[in-house]
């Protein structure tokens, strides 16, 4: 569930708030990479691995995450560890707010994929446990399947090796 948000919510932070000229700028080309950057195309495949991480992690709240509303909980329990209170001052975080020189306008910048990756990945749980026909979980390999050979076809892309644009 952690890849597909993942991969949504990125694809709509390129595609509409035009992160390629974003991380391109003065301030942001000092700490991002460029989007179209081969390492960029290959932590889309390994989004897997976090998941699994992810899934780890959250493993022993499974009751409270999976009860009545309990997306909902993990919704704000991810916003607010993850995005406004990490553990260092990044960007978009309360330390960052503080501790960093990146304008205010970098901090703004990934709320919209933020909010877009919680409510995708704490919907998509709830639905998968919802609903555990092997449809579902058909359905949710392909589109992870897919995803990795996006990352495989981005990464053999940004090395020259093949043309997609």
């Amino acid at each position: 569930m952690h890849t597909i948000a993942y991969f949504i919510a990125g694809l709509f932070a390129v595609r509409f708030m035009n992160y390629s000229a974003e991380f391109g700028s003065d301030t942001m080309a000092n700490i991002m990479l460029p989007v179209d950057h081969w390492q960029v195309a290959i932590g889309l495949g390994l989004q897997p691995i976090r998941g699994i991480i992810i899934g780890l992690v959250l493993l022993p709240f499974k009751r409270i995450i999976l009860a009545d509303k309990g997306w909902v909980k993990l919704a704000v329990l991810i916003l607010g560890l993850s995005y406004l209170s990490t553990i260092g001052p990044t960007v978009g975080s309360f330390d960052g707010y503080i501790f960093t020189k990146v304008p205010l306008k970098y901090h703004l910048l990934g709320i919209p994929e933020t909010l877009i990756y919680i409510f995708l990945f704490t919907s998509l749980i709830s639905f998968w446990y919802k609903y555990p026909w092997r449809g579902v979980n058909f359905m949710f390999l392909i589109f992870v399947g897919f995803i990795l050979l996006m990352s495989l076809f981005g990464v053999m892309d940004s090395l020259g090796l093949i043309n997609v644009k």
